[in-house]
C-alpha cells in the first residue's frame, strides 16, 4: 500500500528530497504523498526513506485507501522506472 503523511507532520523537509520517486511534495498545509507515484521504496530501498528519515513517529505510515501488495508495488516501480 502507498504511505500517507499524516497531521503530525512538521515541515522539516527531511522526506520531500529523499524520495526516489519523487511522489512527496508540499500540500496545503502539511507534506503529502501521491499515491500513484509512491511504491514504499520497493526496488530502490530496504524501507521507505521516508519513514526512515521522518523525526516524528508514526507520521509516514500506511495509506488505508491505497491498499497494494508487493508484487503490485514492485510492477509500479518497474512502470515508473520505464523497465517495462
Amino acid at each position: 500500500m502507498a504511505l500517507l503523511i499524516n497531521k503530525k507532520c512538521i515541515n522539516c523537509d527531511m522526506c520531500e528530497p529523499e524520495c526516489p520517486n519523487e511522489a512527496i511534495s508540499m500540500g496545503d498545509n502539511i507534506y503529502e504523498i501521491n499515491p500513484d507515484l509512491c511504491t514504499e521504496c520497493k526496488g530502490h530501498y530496504d524501507i521507505p526513506t521516508c519513514q526512515s528519515v521522518c523525526p516524528i513517529n508514526n507520521c509516514v505510515v500506511s495509506d488505508p485507501n491505497n491498499i497494494e501488495t508487493d508484487e503490485e508495488l514492485l510492477e509500479k516501480f518497474v512502470k515508473l522506472q520505464g523497465l517495462a
